[in-house]
Order: structure tokens, then sequence, then C-alpha cells
């Protein structure tokens, strides 16, 4: 079996957005103060898994992998960014009308930086996209390798 198969490669793919999205996720709730929607979790999730599927079919190197990576995280936390403004608006809580199909899906996460100064938050917000990219990224080729070398 080669790296490029498709069970493999839909694992492969798998273990990308799994550990892309949560990641991004988790430091995205915990640096910015607002749960997410469920719907946007998802999409985003689909999203990374798709793009991920269609670029597994052969082993990455670090610069491959951290090139796709930080950039899918600083994407996924717009989009992130993107979905609390709009399903919760800047006071916090659900906004009506047309939004609530797209955001009623409830939420994922709590704040944790409650009493941190509100405008180092896309600071840190920036730094851990990043941070985290790249120790993903890192992780992710340790077991690129692992598993190419388990497999030949």
């Amino acid at each position: 079996m080669d790296i490029s198969a498709a069970r493999l490669r839909a694992l492969r793919a798998a273990l990308f957005t799994a550990l892309c999205v949560v990641v991004s996720a988790a430091s995205h709730v915990l640096l910015s103060g607002m749960p997410l929607p469920v719907p946007t979790v998802a999409l985003t999730a689909a999203g990374v898994f798709a793009l991920a599927y269609a670029l597994a079919g052969r082993e990455r190197g670090f610069r491959h992998i951290a090139a796709l990576l930080v950039p899918l995280e600083l994407a996924s936390g717009a989009l992130f960014s993107t979905g609390q403004d709009t399903c919760y608006g800047s006071v916090r809580h659900h906004v009506p009308g047309a939004w609530t199909l797209l955001c009623g899906g409830g939420s994922v996460g709590r704040s944790l930086t409650r009493g941190a100064d509100p405008g180092t938050a896309p600071w840190l917000l920036l730094a851990a996209h990043v941070a985290v990219g790249l120790l993903a990224a890192a992780w992710l080729r340790r077991g690129e390798a692992a598993l190419a070398r388990l497999l030949r």
C-alpha cells in the first residue's frame, strides 16, 4: 500500500483537519472571549478536509505542510471571527432574523480572557494561530515521515 491510497489519503486528511480546526477553534475561543457557532466550525472543517484530501496525494515536507497549515489557521481564524460577529454581534448574544438558521446550532467554548485588555486579543490571536500552525506542521511532518517509513 502506498501513501496515496484512498483510505490512507482520507485518514491523513481527517487527521490534518482535526488538528487544524480543533486547535484553531480552541485558541480562537480562548483568546477572543466569545464562543463559536457550531455551523461555522462545521463549514470550516468541511472546507479544510476537502483541501487536505485534494493535496494528500504524496508525502510532504515541513515547508509544504507549514505553507498550507499556517494560512489555513489564519483563514479559519478569519472565518471564526466572521461567524462570531455575524451570530453574536457586538453585544455577544444571538442576532435574530435571517441568521438564526446559520447561527442556531449552538455554540462551542467559553473565554479564558475575560480580564485581558481588549486591544491585545487580536495580536494574541494572530500569534497563537501562527505558532499553532508551525507546531502542528512539525507534528504532522513527523507523522508523515513515520507513516511513509512504515509503509516502505
